[in-house]
């Protein structure tokens, strides 16, 4: 089986470089996987979980927004957080969790509500990452 060129880059660093099987990620119009000579394409990426599987083994890392594009020479993700599943600090993001339910639960006009949805939406990424 042909392998996928990815690279998966943040502000702050270069992620990931080299050759995977398989990669899925979310999209904001669902998860979407991809192999060696799929169609090319540039989508939006979602919060949520990106696989990356290689020679049988899976990477896992929570993704927060982007962009991914797909063509002949491979893969690029563009994002402005990425964590591997490593790197994830549990007792963090469920102290984030927990202060942007706060926020939403006790919404008073001078909370911006879009980013409190968002705090919440980025805790509960890493939560489900970072507990497995």
């Amino acid at each position: 089986m042909a392998k996928l060129s990815l690279k998966i880059i943040t502000p702050s660093r270069n992620m990931f470089d080299g050759e995977a099987d398989m990669v899925v990620m979310r999209t904001i119009s669902g998860d979407v996987g991809i192999l060696h000579g799929h169609q090319p394409m540039v989508t939006i990426l979602d919060y949520g979980i990106l696989s990356i599987k290689i020679d049988g083994e899976e990477k896992k890392a929570a993704v927060l927004g982007g962009f991914a594009e797909i063509n002949s020479e491979g893969m690029s993700i563009l994002t402005d957080a990425a964590e591997w599943d490593a790197e994830i600090d549990v007792v963090r993001a469920k102290q984030a969790k927990e202060r942007a339910e706060a926020r939403l639960k006790n919404a008073q006009s001078n909370i911006d509500l879009k980013r409190a949805e968002l705090a919440l939406k980025r805790a509960l990424v890493r939560l489900d990452l970072g507990e497995k």
